[in-house]
């Protein structure tokens, strides 16, 4: 498989396991706020979401760190793309569907309690107005789409 293009998914799968593990924890300035994140999934409800959420990518992750420089067996594409693929799903319905879209009046105002301090550049839409660090997140899960789909095409994968 293609170096770079290995590098750059194995990168992206650091991002995606970072930030999924870190962001409502880690106080990144005025990309998050951890107080109302923490107000919005007291204790153990934002252990759990945080548990459920990052368990596939670092699963990934590591697989993809152990068959780095060498072919991937036809499961990790396959966990990769379902994993990824699910979270692209998921990011375009909680943000872009209803930013773009429709009002859903009940997720912005849990928006806008959970990030309503939070750096934006986006204009408000539809009651939602999506912050700079989950833009950056759907910008680069997208891209990690990309990435997977060149190295599946040049690997042949499912054929062979």
């Amino acid at each position: 498989m293609h170096p770079i293009a290995l590098g750059a998914l194995l990168a992206l799968q650091c991002f995606h396991v970072l930030f999924l593990a870190l962001h409502d924890w880690i106080p990144l300035g005025t990309f998050n706020d951890v107080k109302a994140v923490r107000e919005a999934n007291p204790g153990r409800k934002l252990i759990a979401a945080t548990l459920i959420s990052l368990i596939p990518f670092a699963i990934g992750l590591a697989a993809s760190a152990v068959y780095f420089g060498r072919a991937y067996p036809a499961w990790l594409f396959w966990w990769l793309w379902i994993s990824y693929g699910l979270l692209f799903v998921g990011e375009l319905t909680a943000w872009w569907i209803p930013y773009l879209f429709h009002r859903e009046p009940e997720r912005a105002a849990r928006y806008q309690v959970m990030f309503g301090a939070t750096h934006a550049f986006l204009p408000e839409r539809n009651g939602i107005r999506p912050n700079t660090l989950h833009v950056i997140l759907h910008i680069l899960t997208l891209t990690t789409l990309v990435v997977l789909g060149a190295l599946t095409a040049q690997q042949g994968w499912p054929h062979s």
